[in-house]
């Protein structure tokens, strides 16, 4: 697949993360419910922990295994959040995932679900997978609403990935044009 960014919804447009965002993305780690479900080593300063997540991007984008992006409000040009498509190996197979980190201050304004959508339809239009997917740690209800919006359904529950257990949603090829054949009729 290709990977680009320039995506744009309603109200975000995307591109791909730099060393630039690491200040900014420090915002995130200053709240702990931002981060609560989010497995990242244990180290002690917020810079550290915003450095690795947008190198992780970052390096994902070199090898070609796709990365989150930077979500940027189209109104106010503030970077709401992170989303995008990962390449995942579940029990053995790969797999797309789409995964999404708002900052607080974004929260319940739909801008995960309008993210997540637009990544979705973008992996599908994109590829030939049969499946999305988003791996949800079991207790993260948000996260599980923002997938059930994204048109994907419980596929597995106590999933090992990365030496935790998690949630696996997922929405199939057929699902999402039959989502998107009702909406065009609408």
């Amino acid at each position: 697949m290709i990977y680009n960014d320039g995506l744009e919804s309603k109200r975000l447009t995307t591109r791909f993360l730099n060393e630039n965002d690491i200040q900014p993305w420090c915002e995130y780690f200053t709240d702990p419910d931002n981060c609560r479900f989010l497995p990242l080593p244990d180290v002690s300063s917020i810079e550290e922990k915003a450095s690795i997540m947008v190198n992780y991007a970052i390096n994902r984008y070199k090898n070609n295994t796709l990365g989150l992006q930077a979500l940027i409000t189209k109104d106010t040009g503030e970077l709401a959040g992170m989303c995008g498509l990962l390449v995942q190996e579940i029990n053995g197979n790969m797999e797309i995932e789409v995964g999404y980190h708002l900052l607080k201050r974004f929260w319940g304004k739909g801008y995960a679900t309008e993210a997540a959508q637009m990544f979705r339809d973008y992996g599908f239009n994109n590829s030939d997978t049969p499946t999305i997917i988003s791996i949800i740690n079991p207790l993260n209800e948000p996260s599980k609403k923002v997938a059930r919006r994204n048109g994907m359904q419980l596929r597995g529950q106590n999933i090992a990935f990365r030496n935790s257990n998690y949630d696996v949603f997922a929405i199939t090829r057929e699902d999402w044009q039959n989502i998107r054949s009702t909406a065009s009729q609408t």
